[in-house]
C-alpha cells in the first residue's frame, strides 16, 4: 500500500514489522538504503579478494556472539523478500564477517576474524563482542576493514581491533 502525505509530494510504503505492527517508510529512504546495502556487499567482496591476494583463505563466519551467555552461537538466517513470492535466504549475517587463515609453520596457522566496516566504525555492541573474541583468544588478531577513497580510486585499510579497544573507556 503507498500513501502520499496531505502537505507534500512524500510518498510513504506501508510495510508490517515482525512483531506485526504497520511502520511507514520513506520510499526516498528505501532507495537510498538499498544503495547502501550493495554497496557494503561490493565492498565486502573487495575485502575478501584483497585478502585472498595477501595469500589469506577466506572464509564467511557464520556465527555470532550471545553476549549475555558468553557463548558463540549459529547466526540468524536472514529471509530477504525482493518480490510478492521470490526472496532469497541469506546466511552470513554474523560477527566478524569473515574469518582467514594462513599456514604459518608445519601444523600452525594464524586466525584472524575480518569485520567490515564502510566507515570503520563499530558501535558499542560490536566493540563488546571484539573484545570478548579476543580474551577468549578466538581470533589471534581481530581486523576492522574500512574504505579509502583516494582520487577515483578505492583503497582498503585495515585497523587492528585492540587499538580501538584500548582508546574505549
Amino acid at each position: 500500500m503507498e500513501l502520499k502525505s496531505a502537505d507534500s509530494e512524500v510518498e510513504y510504503k506501508a510495510t508490517v514489522s515482525d512483531d506485526g505492527k504497520v511502520v511507514l517508510k520513506k520510499k526516498s529512504k528505501i532507495k537510498s538504503g538499498s544503495k547502501s546495502r550493495s554497496g557494503g556487499g561490493q565492498f565486502e567482496l573487495r575485502v575478501r579478494k584483497d585478502l585472498e591476494e595477501m595469500g589469506w583463505i577466506v572464509d564467511k563466519w557464520s556465527n555470532n556472539l550471545d553476549l549475555e551467555k558468553g557463548e558463540i552461537i549459529p547466526a540468524k538466517r536472514k529471509f530477504a523478500r525482493f518480490n510478492k513470492n521470490m526472496g532469497v535466504m541469506t546466511i552470513g549475517t554474523g560477527f566478524p564477517d569473515f574469518i582467514a587463515f594462513q599456514l604459518m609453520g608445519e601444523d600452525k596457522y594464524k586466525i584472524i576474524g575480518v569485520e567490515v566496516k564502510m566507515n570503520g566504525k563499530l558501535n558499542k555492541t560490536e566493540k563488546e563482542k571484539c573484545r570478548w573474541y579476543l580474551e577468549n583468544k578466538i581470533f589471534s588478531k581481530l581486523l576492522i576493514a574500512k574504505k579509502i577513497k583516494e582520487k577515483n580510486r578505492v583503497r582498503v585499510e585495515y585497523t587492528n581491533a585492540s587499538k580501538i579497544l584500548k582508546r574505549m573507556r
